[in-house]
Parts: structure tokens; sequence; C-alpha cells
């Protein structure tokens, strides 16, 4: 008998060990001394954890330390269906431009190839921007050698059934965080911070990526809170703090002018705080292809630029670009539920193509007033068709053509 219950506890203790197993990046060589570069001890760690044929390995940045580590790929896949990368401490960038000489200048850490990535914690991780602020050509085009590409934070590739949640983003060089070809992702409960002035330093940034979620995050930087590329579909955005920023952004698409394919996107019970634009879409008349079928509702927006915004003749230097026969055809856009002021006069901004207009515009319960005491707004609708139910200011569409 006494040996039957032995072999039970041995068999559940075979079984919970089984089951998951931390991979500290101290035990692999890691040195909290903000100098030492640690990226080989937390690539070491990773490839235990990744080959690791436990069900859910683990890799841990323990709390209370600061790791600096160089610019580093993690590649999958790996063997568990599922693998944490657990920050509980800080991860920073090097201080200096000079450390990415002869390599890749636009990433720093990257996760590859990987399924059932979760990335967690209640660390932070620190891109230490301001050297590449301070040599950007959007800041200092007079500068000789000025860079225009800067290292994104944190870049997901192919990453499938993965997500990143509870970690504090500050400082990135150029965007904080990345998803390109991934499928299944999921963003909870982020802070991201970079200053207002700080260049192309969108929150997140989603390419060619499918079923995403990002929601319950706060994000203030010096771009896009979100903005959303190309080839893009399935994305559900919910309760996001904006500001300071350029909004949340669908674009810019189709700027090579490829052939556009975006849809089904979400934008709902969100507050923008002095952004530069709240709902936002923007393309290139040099684009093909299409935009339709995406939800804005339940926003507030407290003294921004453009509250609505739709421009489908965006160009780098307003005005500079000739009007073209072509462009990406904007469709099945609803607004609904929105209130706020705006700092501009032009509180809703429908800036569609002559040659491709948008059409199918719904616009219901929208209530828009000056930031300024005493002052009115207006709306502005060109070549946009659809409806609109009590909207202020308005009316401005044309009338619904069947699309």
């Amino acid at each position: 008998m006494l040996h039957n219950v032995l072999q039970i506890i041995f068999y559940f203790l075979m079984v919970m060990g089984s089951m998951s197993s931390s991979y500290n990046v101290l035990d692999y060589g890691a040195i909290s001394d903000g100098y030492t570069d640690n990226s080989q001890a937390f690539l070491e760690a990773w490839n235990a954890a990744c080959n690791a044929e436990t069900r859910t390995p683990q890799v841990v940045v323990p709390e209370d330390m600061t790791f600096l580590v160089m610019p580093v790929i993690f590649e999958g896949p790996c063997i568990a269906d599922k693998i944490e990368f657990m920050i509980l401490g800080t991860i920073v960038a090097p201080s200096s431009p000079g450390f990415w000489f002869g390599i890749d200048t636009s990433q720093w850490l990257v996760f590859r190839g990987i399924r059932g990535l979760k990335v967690d914690g209640f660390g932070s991780i620190d891109g230490q921007g301001k050297g590449w602020w301070d040599q950007s050509c959007k800041l200092h085009p007079e500068l000789e050698g000025c860079t225009k590409l800067a290292p994104t934070a944190l870049k997901f590739l192919g990453c499938n059934d993965s997500g990143v949640s509870n970690i504090f983003f500050r400082n990135s060089p150029q965007a904080h965080i990345l998803t390109r070809r991934c499928n299944g992702f999921r963003v909870d409960k982020l802070m991201i911070q970079s200053p207002g002035y700080a260049p192309n330093t969108d929150g997140i940034h989603i390419q060619s990526s499918h079923h995403l979620s990002i929601i319950n995050s706060k994000i203030s930087t010096g771009d896009d809170c979100i903005s959303i590329g190309d080839y893009t579909s399935n994305v559900e955005i919910d309760n996001i703090d904006c500001g300071p920023g350029h909004g949340i952004s669908i674009g810019s698409l189709g700027r090579s002018g490829n052939f556009v394919q975006v849809e089904n996107i979400y934008v709902t019970n969100s507050r923008f705080n002095g952004t530069t634009n709240g709902a936002r879409i923007k393309t290139w008349q040099v684009g093909r292809g299409y935009l339709r079928t995406v939800v804005f509702q339940n926003l507030k927006f407290i003294n921004v630029k453009n509250p609505i915004i739709i421009d489908q003749n965006y160009c780098d230097v307003r005005g500079a670009c000739k009007e073209l026969e072509t462009g990406v055809k904007i469709s099945r856009i609803i607004y609904n539920a929105m209130s706020g002021t705006s700092s501009t006069n032009i509180a809703i901004n429908l800036n569609c193509s002559r040659s491709v207009p948008c059409s199918g515009i719904s616009m219901q319960d929208i209530q828009l007033a000056s930031a300024t005491i005493g002052k009115q707004v207006i709306a502005s609708c060109t070549n946009a068709d659809g409806q609109e139910f009590s909207v202020v200011p308005g009316p401005c569409l044309q009338p619904k053509i069947p699309i």
C-alpha cells in the first residue's frame, strides 16, 4: 500500500515538473550593473527554455534589477506549445546609436517565429531613445549624417497565438511595439510613454497581421498611439487612453502603390486627450485596393485637433502631391456615440478622393464642440456619401449611394 502511495506521489511530482520550468537569466551569467552586455545570457536562457520539453517553460528577468541588452533576436519555433518571457525587472537599451554600427538599425528586441508566446510581468523596457532623437532627420534635417531609421523597441515577427501584457514601455528610439505576420495576438494592460516631441515613436504598429486585440492600455507618444498598416484584418481596439500623440490611425495605406487589403477594424470605448488626431484614416493616392468595415464607437475627445478625419490624399508635404486617378477604396465606415472638444474649427473632416470617393459612411449620435469657449466648429465632407443622424456639427455627407 505504501509502495503504491509513493508511486502516486512520484508520478505527481514528475507531471508537475513536466508542466513548467523556470530559466532565470542570472543563472546564465546576466549581471545587473547597467553597463555589462547581457544579450548572450538572455539568449542562453531563451534557448534553454525554447528547447525544454516541459509544458510551459519560462524565461525570468528578475525584479529589482536592471539589465543592459544589446540588439538580440529570440528565435522559434520552440518545442513547447506555450512559452513565457517574464519581465519583472528592467531591460535597457544601449544609450548611444553607435552600438548599432554595422547591424540592422530598425530593431532592438525581436521575437521571431514563435507560437504560444506570452511576454508578461510588471517590469519595464527602456529604449533610451534620446540619442536617436538628437540625430533624427525629422527633428534635425540640417544635421550631416542624420538618421531616418531608428530601432523599434520590441518586434513580434510571425508570432501566432501570442501576446504581451502588463509591461511599462518608455522612450523607444522609434516605434515601441510592432507586430508583423502575426495571427492571433493580444495586447493588454500596457503603459507606453515617450515625449510628445519624440519623432516616429508610435505606441503600437500593426502590419500584415490578423485577429488582434489591443485593450486596457495607456499610450503617450510622439506619433500614433496605435497605427494599422497594410494587409491587416480583424482588429479589436478597446479601452485605450491616448495622449499626447497623433491618435489612433488606420494608415497610412498604399504608400508604395501596392494593393491594400484592410478590413474589420473596431475602435471602441477610448479617450483622446490633447492629441493631433482622434479617429483617423489616411491613404496615399498611389495606393489601390480597399479599406472597409471599420467601426469607431463610444469615443471621447478632449482638446483634439482633428477628432474625426479621413485623408484620402495623404502626402508627406501637405498639398504637394498632385491629384491622381488611383486611390484606396474606403467604404462602410461607422462613427457612433462620440463627444468632446476640438482645438480647431473643423471637428469633422472627410477629405476623400474625387476619383475613388468614400462611400457608405454612417454617423450617429456625435456631439463635438470647440475647446475654446464662444467659438464654433464645422464639418467638412468632400466626395463622401452616407447617412447621419443626430450629428453636431453637421450635416455634411452627400446622400447615400448604394455600394
